[in-house]
């Protein structure tokens, strides 16, 4: 029970007792629950300024992972990046120069993606770290496009490799007849000493001395057009023609090994070495053309001369002698 309370009244010297008004009680009951409410409110701002709850503990953890596996991801696109840019270098300055193509522009390769709209999806969101996320997506797309480019540049190589490969197996690089002691060549290249008028004519090709029957080889790789017989001049020739501008002609021969349409490799029996049309004696007569203009065969036989031999036979083929045939 509450207790009863009094005062003294100096008018009667009395004691009355204290009567307390509704109003009063409201009051107080208002004040000690405004105090209470306050308290609360301190207590509440101060835990939640200098004290974690457990969710904001779990998203914190959560934020740190994210960062943790976007720093990772960041690393990777940035080492994948540098591979893809060593590989543009070996293909512009190794593979394109090797293969004698140009470089793609640095400017084509740098290009860049979209424009200023195309992460507006993002950006609408008002996703947390959106930078991050943008320099991401922007890093990516620049990767993939420069990958784009840099597979287009391979399939290029690719077809370049193989034109360079039937081009380079086009060029007549052997010599035509077995002359692994260089004694076959009897005449080069140039003005000689025609064997039956005995004037200086111009010599189309060069001269291998061998006896009747000496196999004789197609120089590069195509396409037999011509196989003829003939009482004068080359006598039964052998013309090839190898693509790129390169035909090759074998005349004075004993016999054939080929027919006409007939695809040879280099190094293929097409023949041997005879006598026949215009010859003194038993020779191939052995003639390289470029884009229709003869050339000097002997200065394609470096396929199967190491550099001291082919230093040799050019000194033998410029010898100005007389020549077996025409």
């Amino acid at each position: 029970m509450a207790r009863i309370k009094y005062y003294y009244d100096t008018e009667t010297c009395k004691y009355e007792r204290v009567k307390t008004k509704n109003s009063d009680i409201i009051l107080n009951a208002l004040g000690i629950i405004s105090l209470t409410l306050s308290l609360a409110v301190g207590l509440v701002f101060m835990y939640s300024n200098y004290f974690e709850s457990p969710r904001e503990i779990i998203l914190k953890n959560q934020v740190k992972e994210l960062e943790f596996y976007y720093k990772n991801l960041n690393t990777e696109v940035d080492q994948l990046r540098g591979i893809l840019n060593n590989i543009e270098q070996r293909d512009d300055n190794i593979y394109r120069a090797v293969l004698g193509a140009e470089p793609i522009d640095k400017a084509v390769r740098d290009a860049g993606i979209g424009g200023a709209e195309r992460y507006a999806d993002i950006k609408d969101k008002n996703i947390d770290q959106e930078e991050l996320i943008v320099s991401l997506h922007e890093k990516i797309d620049q990767f993939r496009r420069k990958l784009y480019i840099e597979s287009k540049s391979q399939d290029e190589v690719i077809q370049l490799a193989e034109h360079k490969e039937k081009q380079l197996a086009a060029v007549p690089a052997i010599q035509p007849v077995s002359n692994k002691q260089l004694l076959a060549l009897a005449s080069g290249f140039g003005m000689r000493i025609h064997p039956v008028y005995k004037v200086k004519k111009m010599h189309t090709g060069i001269d291998f001395a061998a006896s009747i029957g000496t196999p004789i080889y197609a120089t590069a790789d195509g396409k037999i057009v011509e196989v003829s017989v003939k009482f004068s001049g080359y006598g039964k020739m052998v013309e090839i023609d190898h693509g790129f501008g390169f035909r090759t002609r074998y005349a004075h021969m004993h016999d054939f090994a080929v027919r006409p349409g007939q695809q040879v490799r280099r190094g293929d029996l097409i023949g041997y070495v005879g006598n026949t049309g215009l010859s003194t004696a038993p020779h191939l007569h052995y003639e390289v053309l470029l884009n229709g203009n003869h050339i000097n065969p002997v200065h394609y036989f470096f396929n199967d001369l190491t550099p001291s031999e082919y230093e040799k036979i050019i000194e033998l083929a410029s010898i100005e002698n007389q020549s077996l045939g025409m």
